[in-house]
């Protein structure tokens, strides 16, 4: 079937105007990181004055007045670190809405599942990460910057080194295999990126801020302890590093497991030691390997997150040096 140019270059507006609108998005997250504790405490402030200082009924904010008949008192307004915190989250939301679009229209113009190439798997593979963050973050979303940074830097690159055209996918691909095995992988990929990140912000928060929670831990003046105290607790990063690899290690090893099945059927064999099946492996072995080291006592804390940093930077690897250096039977990056 020809290829429709007009669906594709649909597709390409959207994934455009998807970066666009996470750029937006981002400046309001990082706005609403950067003022979330001044808020906050401006917040706690208001609630002590309001309750815990014996001040009378008729000067808290939205009582009635009880010297006045009928007068009630302002309400405060909400703090500016919500209202950037709400423009950003929609804004992320707009943004998953258009990379979803982009990939549906790449599909339909292409007449084929689409992915077939680097390009449409790191589309997917963003927008995975984007739907794990909204999930996972969705009671710290001031931390949402910390996923949507590095989707736009992942589009970026998908939209200048990796780009390729829509056109059929070469003869290899055309099976029933490529949606289920590629999608589990790209979606699993996806969750990883998730999982790496809270563990690097994990690490910075105990390198910098101690174990304690947002605003209360560490005593080093310095800018990066600043940033680290207004991080949300360790603890809490270091299980949502934990249960977002739990989900995608599973996907990841199911993902693993088919391509397996699918080689034998492609190339007659299910393991061949191809360097994208090694890199592959090895991956899924760091990341079993932080599981049980999250689980074993003594390693709970950052040895365990290093081990999951370093699955991480295995994903990278296999992702882009894999991909775009060796070769091997799975070089269908379609970069020239």
């Amino acid at each position: 079937m020809p290829i429709d140019d007009t669906l594709a270059q649909f597709s390409d507006w959207s994934f455009r105007s998807a970066f666009g609108v996470f750029v937006l998005a981002s400046v309001f997250l990082v706005a609403q990181f950067a003022t979330r504790t001044v808020a906050a405490d401006d917040r706690k402030r208001e609630l002590v004055a309001a309750g815990d200082s014996g001040r009378p009924a008729a000067n808290v904010p939205g009582r009635i007045a009880a010297n006045v008949p009928g007068r009630i008192e302002p309400t405060p307004s909400r703090p500016k670190s919500e209202k950037y915190g709400g423009m950003g989250h929609a804004l992320v939301v707009l943004g998953l809405l258009l990379t979803v679009a982009s990939i549906v229209l790449r599909g339909l113009a292409t007449d084929r599942f689409p992915l077939g190439n680097m390009y449409e798997f790191v589309t997917m593979a963003c927008a995975a990460a984007v739907v794990t963050g909204l999930v996972a973050l969705r009671g710290q979303r001031h931390t949402q910057v910390f996923v949507v940074v590095p989707v736009m830097i992942l589009m970026f690159l998908a939209a200048t080194v990796l780009y390729a055209d829509a056109a059929p996918v070469v003869p290899a691909l055309r099976s029933y295999w490529l949606p289920i095995h590629v999608t589990i992988v790209s979606v699993g990929s996806g969750i990883f990126l998730v999982a790496g990140v809270a563990s690097l912000l994990f690490l910075l928060k105990m390198r910098f801020a101690g174990t304690g929670s947002d605003d209360t831990a560490g005593t080093d003046p310095g800018a990066l302890a600043r940033f680290a105290r207004r991080l949300p607790a360790a603890q809490t990063l270091d299980r949502l590093a934990y249960k977002t690899t739990i989900i995608g290690f599973p996907l990841f090893g199911a993902g693993v497991i088919l391509g397996a099945i699918w080689a034998e059927a492609a190339w007659g064999r299910f393991w061949g030691w191809d360097p994208k099946e090694t890199v592959s492996f090895i991956a899924w072995v760091v990341y079993a390997a932080y599981l049980h080291a999250r689980a074993t006592s003594g390693w709970r804390n950052t040895r365990a997150a290093w081990i999951n940093v370093a699955g991480f930077v295995a994903m990278l690897f296999n992702l882009f040096i894999i991909n775009m250096v060796v070769s091997g039977l799975h070089s269908y990056a379609g970069l020239n």
